[in-house]
């Protein structure tokens, strides 16, 4: 069983550029860029475990995720997590629908990520706003507070999911936060 570990901050537009100039100084290792499409379903066992499936698109890659609330009584989340790769999409698609689970949110994302000491930190544009997370044991997401010096930022308790919900639209029966599309001139 896999248990990820993180917290999670929101940033205004100040904020994030003085932490990737930080990141810079301490020799943060970059790791990517991508663009995430997530696609989350509830239903059934899954609402009452406080549980979510996610289909996760990065390019031609796709990524069924299962996760879970762990409860702790500190604002670093603890969640038990399983990942695996999916070859064809549209079948798992179908495969979840036919398990009676629904199609809830939907919502877009621009991350980037580096990795510092123990931790990964990703930082994140949704349309909804930017946020850092900070992953690994929680000494280390310490540590990293005090490196980054952020000790200042409060943390967001919020998932992705409660904010898309929050701050996206309804289409039909699905919450959805993407970004405008551009329109050639």
């Amino acid at each position: 069983m896999g248990i990820e570990i993180e917290k999670k901050y929101r940033l205004d537009k100040r904020r994030l550029v003085e932490i990737i100039a930080k990141l810079g100084e301490l020799g943060a290792e970059f790791r990517s860029e991508v663009f995430e499409e997530n696609y989350l379903h509830r239903g059934g066992l899954l609402d009452e475990r406080a549980a979510v499936l996610r289909l996760r698109k990065i390019g031609d890659t796709t990524i069924l995720t299962y996760k879970e609330r762990v409860k702790t009584d500190t604002d670093i989340k603890h969640r038990i997590e399983y990942e695996t790769f999916v070859a064809d999409v549209d079948a798992m698609e179908k495969i979840i629908q036919s398990l009676g689970y629904k199609l809830s949110t939907v919502y877009e994302k621009h991350r980037k990520t580096w990795h510092l000491g123990d931790v990964e930190i990703v930082l994140d544009e949704l349309p909804f706003g930017l946020y850092m997370e900070i992953e690994g044991e929680v000494e280390a997401i310490e540590e990293a507070e005090r490196t980054l010096e952020i000790q200042d930022l409060e943390p967001e308790p919020r998932g992705y999911p409660r904010l898309a919900v929050k701050f996206g639209k309804l289409v039909g029966d699905v919450s959805e936060a993407r970004f405008e599309k551009q329109t050639a001139a």
